[in-house]
């Protein structure tokens, strides 16, 4: 574990695999020299020398704290500088930062889970947080959609757990091709009829805002409570301990009371979509 708790302090961690998802995106498998845990929805501020910073959420397994893996899309500066990265290239993490998901408080509950586009990333960890507590939810559902088919992350992986007795999948995208036999349409088009207790069950929403903003409100209207649903507010968290102010949302800050939301909490401020 951390051997200070100068949360300025990157820690020095090598690259040990770089995995091309999609022609814009890439998972990086990384091994810092110490141990890094990290709750499932924290975030951690990965650093390029001589470069600059940029928070991502880990879209690895909480239970393993040696090695971390994040999902990386090519959008700027720092991003375009990740996807040059090789093996055995160094590179820093501070963090973990932030809030997670209320694991606990989901037990007993039935769950349902909508991604869209790289909100994957941070949804992957969940998932597999919730695939170790088998047995503790009623049900589990899975809602995801993408522009394409050829955007989707993690394709050999989610296909392995539409097989899974304890999980319902269900996957959409924008703009079919000759090999996609799924469903064609927004995600939202995939939210009816899942059999599941609305007024009592957990939602929860990752990926662009605009995909964020109309999934929540088709969630709402199919009755789930503004207080169940939970949103992954990834901002502007450049600092990452809310001393720069960036990824201000009303009255909270994403990096430090963040970036897992109850909906309840921040749905009148008109700046959660932008």
């Amino acid at each position: 574990m951390r051997k200070d708790k100068n949360p300025y302090r990157p820690i020095k961690t090598e690259v040990l695999e770089v995995i091309k998802e999609t022609p814009s995106i890439r998972t990086l498998k990384l091994k810092p020299e110490e141990p890094i845990a990290f709750k499932t929805g924290q975030f951690i501020e990965l650093t390029i020398p001589g470069v600059g910073e940029a928070p991502f959420t880990p879209s690895s397994r909480p239970s393993v704290i040696d090695e971390m893996e994040v999902t990386v899309m090519k959008v700027g500066k720092v991003t375009e500088e990740i996807h040059r990265l090789k093996k055995g290239d160094i590179v820093g993490l501070r963090g973990p930062f932030g809030n997670g998901y209320p694991l606990d408080e989901f037990k007993g509950k039935e769950i349902l889970v909508v991604g869209g586009g790289c909100g994957f990333a941070p949804l992957r960890s969940l998932m597999y947080s919730f695939f170790a507590m088998a047995g503790d939810f009623k049900k589990l559902f899975f809602r995801g959609g993408c522009k394409n088919p050829s955007e989707f992350l993690y394709k050999k992986e989610i296909e392995e757990w539409t097989a899974r007795d304890d999980l319902n999948v269900r996957l959409t995208v924008d703009t079919g091709d000759g090999t996609w036999n799924r469903n064609v349409g927004l995600v939202t088009t995939i939210l009816d009829n899942v059999d599941m207790d609305y007024k009592d069950g957990i939602g929860i929403v990752c990926g662009p805002p605009i995909m964020m903003k109309f999934a929540t409100k088709k969630l709402l209207d199919m009755g789930f409570k503004e207080k169940n649903l939970y949103l992954s507010m990834e901002k502007n968290m450049s600092c990452g301990i809310g001393k720069c102010g960036h990824c201000r949302i009303g009255i909270y800050y994403a990096c430090k009371d963040g970036p897992v939301f109850q909906y309840s909490k921040i749905k009148d401020f008109p700046e959660i979509w932008e």
